[in-house]
């Protein structure tokens, strides 16, 4: 397989990237998208945000607003967005995928966490105040909002950018602080100042995923999501969140850069499938697919739509019997819940299509070991040529040449579709920057001297991979050596630890985290997040970390997640090491309370550095467990080097037993 990519990398919003990717069976796919709003660049202009804010502030007076609130979050609660609804790094220039805005008319701050802190303080002009999220003493942006709303202000939003929990949540505190109330703003008054400058929304075709990969027909997905409307007794169910459509009716799109997504809502009730896209992104394939068993309807028809189901449903219930509600989840917007009558006329649950899409079914975990392994492969070579490049050849090579390699790589691979996130490719400082993006001619030149940090996922038909290394072609130093072993004992530790069913990723955190603790270092950024089955890299409602909705669900056999501890010291050097792992019960010689016991199976491939590994830190058993793992990365990748006698001799060095 051969990509061909533009070498053109303008610094604008307005930004798009093509590529032509041709297969071996000759299929031609071209993708068109904007580059993701996540990873900074090592230095990026600052933006000046004045006439923004004067032109928002007069918006806010005529609507009769103080204080307006500008998440990060599209109308689906994306986590990566299309350009098109980057409606927060307009207004205040930060790029980062996690933040919130909230501008009065004297004030504006951004409320991130700590894995922006450095990048939003380069990006922030002098109008905007940092708050640093997760600091003591640092109020939330919800307090923030709370404390200027004191003596009557009026606070607006976007009803369709907000949840109705949050919204809710808001107005509690708002009220508390004597401040007016929350008003929806239904027309979204950050697009108004974009003007006729904001890209347009996406309109790419509609893909079947099928069954061979999904390991499961949507009819029967259906079926198994009415069974649950039935238990619940539930008129049905609003879906808005878009992975979860793309997995419902086993479909991708390509309308969000990297998340094989496409705009779209769905109503299921036990009778009748409705799904809520523009006609033109589907193919014929699509709409034979889809077949009489599901009703497309338009997008912007979902609201209208909501407002007579809420109707007909106030009518069917009457007054004397018990009312049934539709279910949302908890993720829908406000307006979505407002178009159905408010929160007391639906029920606001944990996604039932999030639970089961989470629990990978056996074709999906086939996919997911089979995906791993060509890319381990595609890693590997990666990483030799980088290192002849560096040490045998001396090349000059910037870290966006490094990332660019690597996908010129990768696509050579079966399945291969694109990225899962734009490249995190770093040396030296940079990588102490956990969410980093390098930008050609702004970025530096890698050094062999210094830690080289890649974290990077690629899209296959078969699965989603995710996967980081933290190499040095040199001599590191004794810290570097000493913190990338604490990360390796905790990335290991949490891979071979066994726990009873009902564990949630809120207790297995520590597990990562103990040897870093241990010398009194630590990590601000969570240690494991779900991923998806050719779908959103990032997948709940499963994770392991320090977030409370961590503590809500139990690990099941199926769900695939991320091991990824790190350590940074900010201005020096940054380690991570990332491996994906999935759920598997296990055997135990006792079962307290006669339950199952669980586990994790790797199915990332790719050797850890053995130049940073302090041997005198590891235990024989953590020393056998590391050999194990290099022969089996050993075993399943190198037929992918026949005839590379260059890979093959890096790869065979990296995997020598200890």
């Amino acid at each position: 397989m051969n990509l061909l990519r533009s070498l053109a990398r303008p610094n604008s919003l307005s930004y798009a990237r093509s590529y032509v990717v041709i297969t071996s069976n000759t299929f031609l796919k071209t993708f068109h998208s904007t580059p993701p709003i996540i990873h900074p660049p090592t230095e990026m202009e600052t933006i000046n945000t004045t006439e923004r804010l004067i032109q928002l502030r007069r918006l806010m007076k005529e609507s009769k607003v103080d204080i307006y609130i500008v998440p990060s979050e599209d109308s689906h609660q994306s986590e990566y967005i299309a350009q098109c609804d980057a409606r927060r790094e307009f207004i205040c220039g930060f790029s980062g995928s996690a933040g919130t805005a909230v501008v009065t008319l004297e004030k504006a701050s951004l409320a991130t966490d700590g894995r922006y802190f450095n990048q939003a303080e380069k990006q922030l002009d002098s109008n905007w105040e940092l708050l640093k999220q997760g600091l003591q003493d640092v109020p939330t942006w919800q307090e923030w909002t709370a404390d200027q709303s004191e003596g009557g202000k009026v606070v607006g939003v976007d009803p369709s950018v907000i949840t109705g929990s949050d919204a809710r949540k808001l107005a509690e505190k708002i009220k508390k602080k004597g401040g007016a109330e929350l008003k929806a703003v239904k027309e979204n008054l950050v697009d108004l100042v974009w003007g006729k400058s904001k890209p347009p929304r996406p309109s790419e075709k509609v893909q079947v995923q099928p069954v061979k990969y999904s390991g499961k027909k949507f009819e029967e997905k259906l079926e198994d999501l009415r069974k649950e409307l039935e238990k619940r007794k539930s008129l049905g169910f609003v879906v808005s969140m878009l992975d979860e459509i793309a997995w419902l009716y086993n479909l991708r799109g390509n309308d969000i850069p990297y998340n094989p997504v496409f705009f779209s809502y769905a109503v299921v009730t036990p009778t009748a499938a409705t799904l809520y896209l523009d006609e033109s992104k589907l193919s014929p394939d699509v709409k034979l697919h889809l077949g009489d068993t599901v009703t497309v309807r338009p997008y912007d028809a979902i609201f209208d739509d909501m407002n007579a189901l809420s109707s007909e449903s106030a009518q069917t219930n009457g007054e004397k019997t018990s009312p049934k509600k539709f279910l949302v989840s908890t993720r829908a917007s406000w307006a979505l819940n407002q178009s159905l009558g408010g929160e007391d006329k639906v029920d606001e649950v944990r996604s039932p299509i999030g639970d089961s899409k989470a629990i990978k079914n056996e074709v999906e975990l086939k996919g997911m070991r089979a995906c791993h392994i060509r890319d381990g492969a595609a890693l590997i070579e990666y990483f030799a040529w980088l290192e002849d490049q560096l040490i045998n050849k001396g090349a000059k090579l910037d870290e966006v040449d490094g990332a660019d390699k690597l996908e010129a790589i990768r696509s050579k691979h079966e399945h291969f579709v694109g990225l899962s996130f734009d490249t995190i490719s770093s040396t030296g400082p940079n990588t102490a920057v956990i969410h980093y993006k390098p930008e050609k001619g702004n970025c530096s030149t890698i050094d062999p001297k210094k830690v080289y940090l890649c974290d990077s996922g690629a899209q296959y038909h078969d699965g989603t991979t995710d996967t980081t290394r933290t190499l040095h072609f040199g001599e590191p130093t004794d810290m570097e050596r000493k913190a990338y072993t604490l990360v390796l004992k905790g990335n290991m530790a949490l891979e071979r630890v066994r726990f009873p069913k009902g564990t949630t990723g809120f207790a297995l955190d520590t597990m990562a985290r103990q040897f870093l603790w241990a010398e009194g270092l630590d990590y601000r950024h969570g240690t494991g997040h779900g991923v998806g089955s050719f779908l959103n890299v990032h997948e709940g409602p499963i994770g392991i970390g320090t977030r409370l909705q961590y503590s809500e669900v139990p690990l099941s056999v199926g769900n695939v997640i991320s091991d990824e501890p790190g350590y940074y010291e900010d201005g020096n050097f940054g380690i991570r090491i990332e491996n994906m792992i999935m759920v598997k019960e296990v055997e135990t010689k006792h079962k307290f309370g006669d339950k199952p016991y669980l586990g994790f199976e790797h199915v990332t491939l790719v050797p850890m550095c053995r130049n940073l590994i302090e041997l005198d830190l590891l235990t024989p058993d953590e020393k056998t467990f590391l050999n194990e793992y290099h022969a089996e990365v050993l075993e399943k990748t190198q037929d992918f080097f026949k005839g590379d006698n260059l890979t093959m001799a890096w790869l065979k060095r990296e995997t020598q037993p200890y």
